[in-house]
């Protein structure tokens, strides 16, 4: 007998509801996530600046981000936590100290030509919440050769992914999202780096995909458990759909700032929406419609999360739907892609076995829920 039927009340439901509900109201969870690098990059006829705006103690620490999303993965977490509690005089100091190696790692190129950037300042945040990393601004700049070969920068990839925008360039103006030790599109010297709608809507793609495949481990669970709760056709098809249309609404309500959500409540929720899956594909309750219900809620909050990529990247006012459109196709791109990874590797060879559900679906289904309940665990207490 299922356990919906075992009571008037779905005692399951309302437990996993309640945590969520708790977790809804906690306090902001202790955050060791590296966010990207922003920086704005102005180029005029004879010289660039660049602003650069990150949390400094990661590039101090030593700790190599193209390995690692959070402070607490890396084996240097408490050189990074020793500096984080540096006042912002102290702290200063020790980039200035610090700068000629950094330097190394930052390429302004133009005409292949690597320059030399000169340190111009840092403004360091007061120490402030400890438990939130601190995002510090820091301005170099390099003399330009003649002529009027374009800039191109970029940072090595140990640093980590990174925001490059043309400063006061207008709202057409570039903006690219690298990883990897990538440069900039090239930046033309007082004018606009402009880039059209085609190459916009394709790089967003790309950035949408990559968001779920590689790097969207939680993601890439809660679609798993979309997936073992039924092989049929239907029951998958209603499920994407909703959580396809829930992230939609929310990724472009918090684009534009029409919503506005802290990390520390959506990524604990994120988490215990994945033990909810998890759950229910075991304990095998409720119905198509419920269950479709759920994962649009659900949608709602990943949504939340999808948005806080966009915020990154700092998308062009005049390319909103464009880079919007491209992203979210992005997303469902790598949604299908880990549909179907699943269904070759596990649905096309055992899913029409006696077994399939007790020995793959719900082990599958409680692992899920397991590492779910222990991020959920880690992004409120630890």
């Amino acid at each position: 007998m299922r356990i919906s039927n075992m009571f008037p009340f779905n005692l399951a439901r309302i437990s996993a509801l309640s945590i969520l509900l708790f977790v809804s109201v906690a306090p902001g969870a202790r955050s060791h996530e590296i966010d990207p690098g922003i920086s704005d990059v102005a180029v005029s006829g004879e010289e660039v600046v660049i602003e650069l705006r990150m949390a400094v103690e990661s590039i101090l620490a030593d700790i190599d981000l193209s390995e690692v999303t959070e402070t607490t993965e890396a084996p240097e977490e408490g050189a990074y936590d020793r500096f984080r509690a540096m006042e912002p005089q102290a702290l200063a100091e020790e980039m200035r100290a610090f700068w000629p190696q950094m330097a190394d790692n930052l390429m302004i190129v133009v005409d292949g030509q690597r320059l030399t950037p000169e340190f111009v300042g840092i403004e360091v945040p007061e120490v402030g919440n400890f438990d939130l990393a601190r995002t510090s601004t820091l301005t170099f700049r390099a003399d330009l050769p003649e002529g009027d070969a374009p800039v191109q920068f970029g940072w090595a990839e140990e640093y980590g992914e990174l925001v490059v925008r043309q400063a006061d360039a207008g709202e057409d103006a570039y903006a690219g999202f690298l990883a990897g030790g990538e440069l900039s599109e090239p930046l033309p010297r007082g004018e606009i780096a402009t880039e059209g709608a085609g190459a916009v809507f394709l790089r967003y793609i790309v950035v949408g995909f990559e968001h779920i495949v590689p790097k969207g481990l939680d993601h890439i669970l809660f679609v798993l458990g979309l997936f073992f709760f039924s092989l049929q056709l239907r029951p998958i098809l209603f499920q994407v759909t909703a959580f396809t249309l829930a992230h939609t609404i929310t990724l472009a309500l918090a684009s534009l700032e029409i919503i506005s959500v802290p990390a520390s409540v959506v990524e604990p929720l994120i988490a215990l929406s994945i033990v909810y899956v998890g759950v229910e594909n075991v304990l095998g309750f409720g119905s198509l419609r419920s269950r479709t219900a759920l994962v649009f809620a659900f949608g709602l909050l990943h949504g939340l999360g999808f948005a806080s990529v966009l915020g990154d990247v700092g998308i062009d006012p005049t390319r909103f739907i464009t880079a919007l459109v491209g992203f979210n196709i992005g997303v469902e791109f790598g949604q299908l892609a880990v549909i179907f990874a699943a269904f070759l590797l596990v649905g096309y060879w055992f899913g029409r076995m006696d077994w399939y559900r007790a020995r793959i679906a719900v082990p599958a289904s409680l692992l899920i829920a397991l590492i779910g309940a222990w991020w959920s665990v880690e992004r409120v207490f630890l």
